[in-house]
């Protein structure tokens, strides 16, 4: 399948979804020269379409949004938004295994996302409310965009966004609850009075109620190390296993059919004489 702009075609790869609004795919640009794939929205609804028109109409800070384009094929319209493999927050996030100080940081990571997305505030509620929050290995948050658009809601704002928000980095600081945790305590009381109309606001709590950076402990650094390189070291096991099988099914086959192992001949025979006796002798 093809979905082609003014300027630019785009060649589906693979379906991420289909669904009742709107169906969700990665696809690639081969007018490019680059191997970028990017995710491409394609809206079936008329009322759908209709609401993001109005949205698009009313969006003032597009500067640096990541929405590259959208255009109409004449029975749909499309959206289209970089692709990054995703690191689901929900499933990279450890929060046993994170100091406090660390839970703190990714939460002001996620709201700084949120701020750099230039991202309309009926959009960028949706990526919230359907946790496309993404967390790197140097625990830098970034946003997807395999968006369901069934609940697109245009009057949302940036309040709603803010709390929104909030729910997730308490999601995040519960994990430590059990710490002297200010900044979980601050969040809950403000958020129990809706309190949060912008993410400025909510980061600014955070930086006041945040935990001193401490130096941490060999324990703590030898179990961060682990969990951020966790997916290298699970890959440089199961490639170390694979050898390790190969060269013991090798070694089995050579005793089946030859009745020994050459290899081990090597280290016999080196030790059949030292010096000038013979321990057969």
């Amino acid at each position: 399948m093809i979905y082609s702009s003014r300027e630019n075609s785009y060649t589906v790869l693979s379906t991420v979804f289909k669904g009742q609004v709107n169906d969700c795919y990665l696809a690639k640009n081969p007018d490019r020269g680059d191997q970028s794939v990017h995710t491409l929205i394609v809206i079936k609804d008329h009322e759908t379409v209709k609401d993001l028109m109005e949205i698009f109409r009313l969006w003032k800070n597009k500067e640096g949004s990541p929405l590259l384009e959208y255009f109409s094929t004449g029975r749909e319209f499309c959206l289209v938004f970089p692709y990054r493999i995703e690191r689901e927050l929900s499933k990279f996030f450890v929060g046993e295994a994170f100091t406090l100080k660390r839970c703190e940081d990714i939460c002001e990571n996620v709201i700084l996302s949120c701020i750099a997305s230039s991202l309309p505030p009926a959009l960028l509620y949706l990526i919230l409310d359907q946790e496309k929050l993404n967390l790197s290995k140097d625990d830098s948050v970034y946003l997807s965009y395999t968006l369901d658009l069934k609940d697109l809601d245009k009057t949302k704002n940036e309040k709603d966004c803010a709390t929104e928000c909030a729910k997730i980095l308490l999601e995040i600081l519960a994990t430590k609850a059990s710490e002297k945790n200010i900044s979980y305590v601050l969040l809950s009381k403000k958020m129990q009075n809706r309190s949060y109309s912008r993410f400025t606001e909510i980061y600014r709590d955070l930086k006041i109620a945040s935990t001193p950076a401490k130096k941490r402990n060999i324990i703590t650094i030898i179990k961060s190390f682990f969990y951020r390189n966790a997916d290298s070291l699970f890959g440089i096991l199961f490639w170390i296993s694979l050898i390790l099988m190969i060269v013991a099914l090798g070694l089995l086959f050579s005793h089946l059919v030859l009745g020994d192992i050459p290899i081990l001949r090597i280290f016999f025979n080196s030790f059949k004489n030292i010096g000038t006796e013979s321990l057969l002798q």
